[in-house]
């Protein structure tokens, strides 16, 4: 594992590579590395599961490559980590200062604003660098800008009765069939096979599933009422079903 830095700022985040609001921030976190570790950023990632099949550090670690991530990632397989640091949810995100002072703490998504602006001050803290510091980053979403009126989406859902327990049709032609609202619509899903989606009776769409991980199942411009029936096939698990904040129409 690389070595930190001690005099320079640490970003840490608590994520799961199967939970949909970690890996919604997660390019952030990326695009921030990129642009402040030439200024003295360091990341440090902590995965903690949110799922039985997260917790595997070979899972984890395959995953990471196809996420991209380059910065050291610790598997907190028990989640030790993230109950020493008090979390409650994916993400969440501390900002650690020289000297070991605690300057920012953000839970779950939103205000990655707030999160740069902390970023760039801790840097100037540390480096007279403030005259060579990017622009903020612009929103990725519409639903992350400053300001932005986001309606709270479905709740998540748990087809097997608990985030411990994956679904799997127990008869042929058995199918998960739910009303939600929201931008988005994921499934947290383990095994190979495939998941067949129908949105609001249309024709189905047939998605293979070749490794444990956030499969998006519908994605919609605005916040919307849909019906999902889904299906699969092969030995895939359905552990969550998760719903993406969206903007009004």
């Amino acid at each position: 594992m690389e070595r930190l830095v001690a005099s320079a700022p640490v970003l840490v985040h608590f994520f799961d590579f199967a939970q949909l609001n970690g890996l919604r921030g997660l390019p952030y976190v990326l695009a921030w590395e990129e642009r402040y570790s030439p200024l003295g950023l360091r990341v440090l990632g902590i995965h903690s599961p949110r799922f039985p099949f997260s917790r595997s550090s070979d899972a984890v670690e395959a995953a990471v490559g196809r996420l991209g991530i380059g910065h050291p990632v610790a598997v907190d397989a028990e989640r030790r980590v993230w109950k020493g640091y008090g979390c409650r949810g994916w993400p969440t995100l501390f900002l650690w200062g020289t000297g070991g002072s605690l300057l920012w703490h953000h839970l779950g998504e939103g205000d990655y604003q707030g999160t740069e602006e902390a970023i760039r001050e801790a840097l100037d803290d540390a480096v007279a660098v403030a005259a060579a510091q990017p622009d903020l980053l612009a929103p990725m979403r519409p639903s992350d800008a400053a300001g932005a009126t986001v309606i709270p989406p479905s709740p998540e859902v748990f087809p097997g009765g608990s985030a411990e327990n994956p679904w799997h049709p127990r008869e042929d032609g058995e199918t998960i069939e739910l009303d939600y609202e929201a931008g988005g619509v994921y499934a947290a899903v383990d095994g190979r096979g495939e998941l067949l989606v129908r949105i609001d009776g249309a024709d189905p769409v047939t998605i293979a599933v070749e490794h444990p991980g956030l499969v998006e199942l519908g994605d919609h411009p605005v916040h919307e009422a849909h019906r999902l029936t889904l299906a699969s096939s092969g030995g895939v698990g359905v552990y969550g079903i998760s719903f993406a904040p969206g903007i009004p129409a």
